[in-house]
């Protein structure tokens, strides 16, 4: 199995397709400013999700639906501006596309003229299938979404691992199945039996990503907060922390306040 690193100088819909052709795994990680884009992109990430995840790591709310169209464009641009090398991808929050395909097709024109995005993502299979033809009919790449949406967080009423039984698994599939016919570009499988994930990776044609859904897929997202240790509530098993900037940066800024307070900085050279 190749674990080369694609060395395409812009990823594209059509780079992504051939890396899961030639059995290159897909890296997909979230930013939401430019400063951690900029890391991010320049660490040689393929995919940069400019997630509704925004709503829960930058503002603090307890799910993803309070954050607004206008916010997503808001941090959407800031990471494009960021970029050099990556795809980015944008969520279409709750309320931008479930009501009808006009205004799913509305919100997302805004998000490419406004923030200058690559494709956008949506939640759902067969009951936005309306919005994702619409949306791709004006040109734009989506990016499915199943298993465990986060926007219907109040219909499931828990975060457990989705698409256990199976009619709900072959739901799934086929859902996906429909979601590539529509002509999606890839699909995110969030929080499913990895078994299950593989069958749909198998089965399809387009780049599955996963997260949760176990290491036989296309690729792989987490949420940059996660992975970094600037969050510590949230520890699923799929997450696997590589830094611990919590505490590092905690003890950072309190031997700042020592040195404050001591009037140890500025010292002579810190000074003019």
């Amino acid at each position: 199995m190749s674990v080369h690193k694609t060395t395409a100088k812009r990823v594209t819909t059509h780079v992504l397709q051939a890396m899961k052709e030639r059995g290159e795994k897909i890296s997909m990680l979230t930013a939401y400013d430019y400063s951690m884009a900029s890391v991010i992109d320049d660490a040689g990430i393929d995919v940069i999700l400019v997630g509704d995840s925004a709503s829960n790591v930058m503002a603090g709310h307890e799910t993803t639906l309070p954050i607004t169209l206008d916010q997503m464009i808001y941090h959407a641009s800031s990471v494009v501006r960021a970029v050099n090398r990556s795809l980015v991808v944008v969520d279409l929050p709750f309320g931008a596309y479930q009501s009808n395909s006009k205004k799913a097709l509305a919100s997302t024109i805004r998000i490419m003229k406004e923030s200058g995005a690559h494709a956008v993502k949506l939640e759902g299979g067969k009951e936005i299938q309306g919005s994702v033809r619409r949306i791709l009919s004006a040109g734009v790449p989506v990016m499915g979404h199943l298993g465990l949406t986060p926007q219907s967080i109040y219909k499931f009423g828990t975060y457990t691992v989705r698409a256990k039984e199976e009619e709900e698994a072959e739901r799934l599939v086929n859902d996906a199945q429909l979601l590539e016919s529509l002509g999606c570009f890839a699909i995110v499988l969030e929080k499913i039996p990895a078994e299950l994930g593989k069958r749909v990776a198998e089965t399809l044609h387009i780049p599955i990503i996963g997260i949760g859904a176990g290491k036989y897929v296309d690729g792989q997202v987490l949420v940059s907060h996660d992975l970094l240790g600037i969050s510590k509530e949230f520890q699923p098993r799929f997450l696997r922390r590589y830094l611990n900037l919590y505490d590092d940066i905690k003890g950072a800024v309190s031997r700042y306040i020592e040195d404050v307070k001591s009037n140890d900085f500025p010292n002579e050279k810190e000074q003019y």
